[in-house]
């Protein structure tokens, strides 16, 4: 449920034209048919990935894969352009001034989950961190930038 959900906000990140039908076909094996340019566009991109998985949308493409003993996931759109690349990262990679911050405006949550979000581009923003937050009373989704920005992202529970 939780990666649903992680999968589903950063998709809201991304505006994606679309050119294709509604209905994902299946493979034989089960999985979903990836589109031609996005796979080798895959394969150039990350050579060495292991375990490769696909999950296709209407919206965009997504493989989760293994490199380098690290779980990743890369999102590409229809056309086959990379959107971005996640992987689970610890709390302790968030930037110091950013933990400071998270612990002054969410005093009693805890980090559930962080998620690095990187957009490939090299820009400034080009590395985002989206962080769950929990307390007893509910749920919370942060967005932290590189400059330790710490922005409300979605309200989760």
């Amino acid at each position: 449920m939780k990666k649903l959900f992680i999968s589903t906000a950063i998709a809201a990140l991304f505006t994606v034209n679309v050119f294709a039908a509604n209905t994902i076909s299946k493979l034989a094996d089960g999985s979903d048919n990836v589109s031609y340019s996005v796979s080798v566009k895959f394969n150039s991109d990350f050579s060495r990935a292991e375990n490769v998985t696909w999950k296709v949308t209407p919206q965009f493409q997504k493989a989760t894969f293994v490199i380098d003993g690290v779980k990743k996931s890369a999102f590409y759109t229809i056309k086959g352009d990379l959107i971005g690349v996640t992987e689970n990262v610890q709390y302790r990679e968030l930037p110091a001034k950013a933990k400071k911050e998270i612990g002054a405006k969410y005093e009693g949550y805890f980090a559930n989950e962080v998620i690095k979000l990187d957009n490939g581009d090299g820009g400034l923003d080009s590395v985002v961190y989206f962080v769950d937050l929990k307390s007893s009373k509910e749920e919370v989704l942060v967005r932290v930038t590189p400059s330790a920005g710490v922005y409300f992202f979605q309200q989760v529970k």
